[in-house]
């Protein structure tokens, strides 16, 4: 049974930094494509960050040079920095994984990834 639970989430100011964190059981992260998805009230869930099994990043426009994804195989662990956010960033991040994909990660919807965590919420005051 594939279980993804966040961790990180909090309130910040304006130009501050987070990490968040998904751990993964019943999963071995890096062997397809995972990524981090983020829904504010009234609007769908967008794509953030995606990374591959081979390890390459794909970032929404509006994060990248803001935010990185990495994962760490020793702690079978997915990561989001996140530095220099923004009000517009406030949201409940989720992280998911893909059953089968193992790469073009950031061209699939949330609709097409299979496994989700329930959620952290960031929130970010101007």
């Amino acid at each position: 049974q594939v279980q993804l639970v966040e961790s990180g989430g909090g309130s910040v100011q304006a130009g501050g930094s987070l990490r968040l964190s998904c751990a993964a059981s019943g999963y071995t992260i890096s062997s397809r494509c995972m990524g981090w998805f983020r829904q504010a009230p009234g609007n769908e869930r967008e794509r953030v960050a995606t990374i591959s099994s081979q390890g390459g990043t794909t970032y929404a426009a509006s994060v990248k040079g803001r935010f990185t994804i990495s994962v760490d195989n020793a702690k079978n662990t997915l990561y989001l920095q996140m530095n220099g956010l923004k009000p517009e960033d406030t949201a409940m991040y989720y992280c998911a994984a893909h059953r089968l994909l193992t790469f073009g990660c950031f061209s699939v919807s949330a609709g097409g990834y299979n496994y989700w965590g329930q959620g952290t919420q960031v929130t970010v005051s101007s």
